[in-house]
């Protein structure tokens, strides 16, 4: 993808997903998707930027979604011993890299499909490029189409903080 600039000349653009990772229906597990369409109705229209509101695939089934991209922005929750609801944490793909195994192929995490992926031919944004917002929950395995109480009332701030975040690696 290219734009022009204003002596004609053709500038281009990297090429960004933005993907919402999450079941929809595993209370805070959604926090990620929600994210993603929230930003994705302030975000449209950015150059570049492409959008994947709602992926709940994980392992070797995310190549054929993140292929072809330069950058990927991950909306995600995540679950720490010692976090609350609504904390949130950025980071790029390198800090995943020791979470990295072959030993089951059924069970291929992030970092190792993309790795994989890498191997097997796919263009697959770097390490440096795949960036991780992920938002500390309190419940992902409940069946439920609502955020717990605590992570609900934190949305608004954390949706403002990513997108804020969001915003600064686009400009970048």
């Amino acid at each position: 993808m290219s734009t022009g600039t204003s002596n004609g000349t053709e500038v281009a653009t990297a090429r960004t997903l933005l993907l919402g990772m999450g079941n929809p229906i595993l209370s805070d597990d959604a926090v990620g998707v929600r994210l993603a369409k929230d930003l994705k109705a302030r975000l449209i229209g950015t150059p570049g930027l492409e959008f994947v509101p709602e992926c709940s695939v994980g392992g070797l089934s995310l190549v054929d979604v993140v292929s072809g991209y330069d950058r990927i922005i991950v909306l995600d929750s995540i679950r720490t011993a010692a976090g609350r609801p609504g904390d949130w944490y950025a980071f790029t793909a390198k800090r995943l890299r020791e979470t990295m195994h072959l030993s089951n192929i059924h069970d291929t995490n992030f970092a190792t499909a993309m790795e994989l992926g890498r191997r097997l031919g796919h263009r697959i944004a770097t390490e440096d490029d795949i960036f991780i917002c992920a938002v500390e929950v309190e419940d992902n395995v409940t069946f439920s189409e609502t955020m717990t109480s605590g992570l609900e009332a934190a949305y608004p701030t954390v949706r403002e903080e990513i997108l804020r975040e969001v915003m600064a690696l686009l400009e970048s």
